[in-house]
């Protein structure tokens, strides 16, 4: 087996895509093939990987089909896509023939599960990676389907998954809609690896080496590659192993072991391989992918794309309505929130585009007809991490801290605004450009030290209205996220606001806060309602925290432990418990009267029952809240809350005496409506 480069010194950065050609910034005059008739009008005959994704296609450098088909262009390939199949048969994935080097499957830009559920388990109305924002378009756990299908539609093809469903579910995860720790996706899969993180690197290289003649297995010396060794196989020697599938599925605190290891071990620079036994086969993941150079980002960015969705297409599709007038300007986030995946998925190592990328790119909107002038978003995960880098790169070659700003910012990170507030500024005397605004979020702490950013923002780029996300007010759950105190969020608001009214604006903040968090009770979530109260807010959207897999948080919520120091951690588990967390944060909404009144009885806050400046809600309920439990009381006897009955094809007078004795099976003393007040 090869083995993986040892890293030394100075960090090193991935130029592999410098190999493609160079790219300017042109629009492409058609989308990659979607039909084998869309091939054959460019002239192929045969399809080098096809690429099956989740989501509708849309041919724009903010969907992953997008760039890594266009890298696999550049880079010579003849790709097809297969957007949205039918898993219910193989024939979508046999639409261009057999293809020459392998099937690439993802699930799409989300976790399928994710995509589909709420935080309470119910299903979602819409998916705006569909179009018309149709549900129903992609299977739950794609991958799964995806790469069965791959399997079945051509044996002895190479089937390699990727994305961030493939990517934080590489070991094994807990899995919140089962509530049940799964194996590692590749055993599920049955796929030959995965590629995980982000994947240009990844699948150029894998489509040179095959295209050469090299064979699956000898992939397996990849950077940012997973792959299962058989009974018969010996793991690497320089692998940590971690607690075997069998131990964490039967120990939390072996679950909490090998999460902390896991994230112990995400720093491409130092990283080292990891091993977890499922049985007598191995899960073998080596090194993360190391971050890309500035070059090749400016490569990915300048590749001819349309900007458009497929035309086949006859609706909408939401997800690009909402960002196709923005610009990524980098990837990757230090921030190491424990709830957050960006991290673990785009690696905590900033990868900036150049400024002549950028505007490049702004210019090409600019001149564009139908754009209207006002660019929705220069940004990436995080708004204000434009190339900020570690200051001594000998450090952060061995650094294995989680987070760079937390529980300060460290002393070594460059955290100058300088770069992205000359890109903002030019970015406003782009011809055709008539407005740039900042949509994406806004990490204060960094911001708070440079006035001149925040002054420049208040004063150009925000529309009414900027999203923060403080997260929460209690200073033991912000421990837990990782997040600033809620000082920061106080002297932040101030900042701007002071900043938008020297500029003549009237413009708000939009606090963004998360109910349910592991750490937060009842009490932290009534603390923060008393303050968002004081302050005047009134949040229309509130976030449920969902255990995604991988995430630090959601080993805090499975395990009720702290993965890096197991001191145990209160985790809201039951459905009740977060309905009136999450009923807090909108306390002031009539439906949420009921939920509200009971957080505070239980917790003994009477206080802020009644006509006080601090009461949440007044002694009486409103109108509008007995109508909302009406209806709610109502909704729950239909039909579809009703659990399918065993042998359920027995006599129509058995089961109608069933219905009527109390004491069977299906009787929740708990549903019981209490007296009114």
């Amino acid at each position: 087996m090869k083995s993986l480069p040892i890293i030394n010194g100075s960090p090193i950065r991935s130029d592999l895509l410098s190999g493609l050609p160079p790219c300017g910034s042109t629009v492409a005059e058609r989308p990659l093939p979607m039909t084998a008739k869309e091939a054959k009008q460019r002239g192929w005959d045969e399809i080098d990987i096809v690429f099956v994704t989740g989501d509708a296609y849309v041919d724009h450098p903010s969907f992953a089909m997008a760039i890594l088909g266009r890298v696999l262009e550049a880079a010579g390939f003849r790709i097809g896509i297969v957007s949205q199949p039918d898993w219910q048969s193989c024939e979508d994935w046999r639409r261009f023939g057999r293809p020459r080097l392998f099937y690439a499957i993802s699930a799409g830009n989300m976790d399928s599960m994710i995509n589909h559920y709420t935080a309470g388990r119910k299903v979602r109305n819409d998916d705006a990676y569909s179009p018309g924002g149709k549900i129903g378009t992609r299977p739950d756990r794609a991958t799964l389907s995806y790469c069965h299908r791959a399997r079945e539609a051509y044996k002895g093809v190479p089937v390699i998954a990727g994305g961030v469903e493939a990517s934080l579910r590489r070991l094994a995860h807990y899995d919140y809609w089962g509530d049940n720790v799964r194996k590692s996706i590749l055993l599920d899969s049955k796929a030959d690896l995965v590629a995980f993180g982000m994947g240009e690197d990844a699948i150029v290289e894998i489509a040179r080496r095959l295209d050469q003649g090299e064979s699956v297995k000898d992939l397996r010396d990849m950077r940012g590659i997973a792959y299962v060794a058989g009974a018969s196989e010996t793991p690497p020697e320089d692998a940590i192993t971690l607690p075997s599938f069998e131990e964490v599925f039967s120990d939390k605190t072996a679950f909490a072991e090998a999460t902390r290891i896991i994230h112990n071990e995400t720093n491409p620079l130092n990283a080292r391989r990891l091993v977890q036994y499922h049985g007598n086969q191995a899960v073998v993941v080596n090194p993360p992918p190391l971050p890309i150079t500035q070059d090749s980002m400016d490569r990915i960015y300048g590749l001819p794309y349309t900007r458009k969705s497929h035309p086949s297409y006859r609706e909408p599709i939401p997800a690009f309505e909402m960002i196709k007038n923005s610009v990524t300007i980098m990837r990757g986030c230090f921030g190491g929130c424990t709830f957050c995946s960006i991290t673990a998925h785009q690696g905590r190592v900033i990868q900036s585009r150049s400024q002549k990328s950028i505007l490049g790119e702004l210019q090409e909107l600019g001149a564009d007809p139908k754009f209207k002038g006002t660019v929705s978003d220069i940004g990436g995960p995080t708004a204000n991490m434009y190339q900020m880098q570690c200051s001594r790169p000998e450090v952060e070659a061995v650094c294995r801290r989680q987070s760079c700003v937390h529980p300060k910012v460290c002393k070594l990170l460059g955290t100058d605004h300088g770069p992205l507030i000359q890109l903002m500024r030019d970015s406003r005397n782009v011809p055709g450009v008539k407005k740039v605004l900042v949509a994406s979020g806004i990490r204060m702490d960094l911001a708070r030290l440079s006035p001149t950013y925040i002054k420049e923002l208040a004063e150009h780029h925000v529309g009414g209205l900027l999203k923060v996300a403080p997260e929460h007010s209690d200073p033991g759950v912000l421990n837990y996220m990782r997040k600033p105190s809620g000082d920061d969020f106080e002297a932040f608001t101030e900042q701007f606001n002071k900043s938008s009214k020297k500029a003549g604006k009237k413009q708000y903040l939009v606090p963004y806060y998360i109910a349910s968090h592991p750490g937060s009770d009842l009490d932290a979530m009534i603390d923060l309602a008393v303050f968002l109260k004081r302050n005047g807010y009134r949040p229309d959207q509130v976030q449920d925290f969902i255990p995604a897999p991988l995430d630090v948080a959601t080993t805090m919520y499975y395990t009720g432990l702290d993965p890096f120091t197991k001191k145990p951690i209160f985790t809201a588990r039951k459905l009740r418990d977060r309905k009136m967390q999450r009923a807090l944060m909108q306390f002031f909404k009539p439906a949420n009267y009921f939920e509200v009144r009971q957080a505070l009885q239980e917790t003994g806050r009477h206080d802020l029952i009644g006509d006080g400046c601090d009461c949440l809600i007044p002694s009486r309920p409103p109108k509008e809240a007995l109508i909302q439990r009406r209806k709610n009381a109502n909704a729950a006897v239909k039909g579809e809350y009703v659990h399918t009955i065993p042998n359920g094809n027995k006599s129509k007078k058995r089961n109608k005496k069933q219905s009527r004795n109390t004491t069977s099976k299906g009787y929740r003393p708990e549903r019981k409506e209490t007296k009114r007040p």
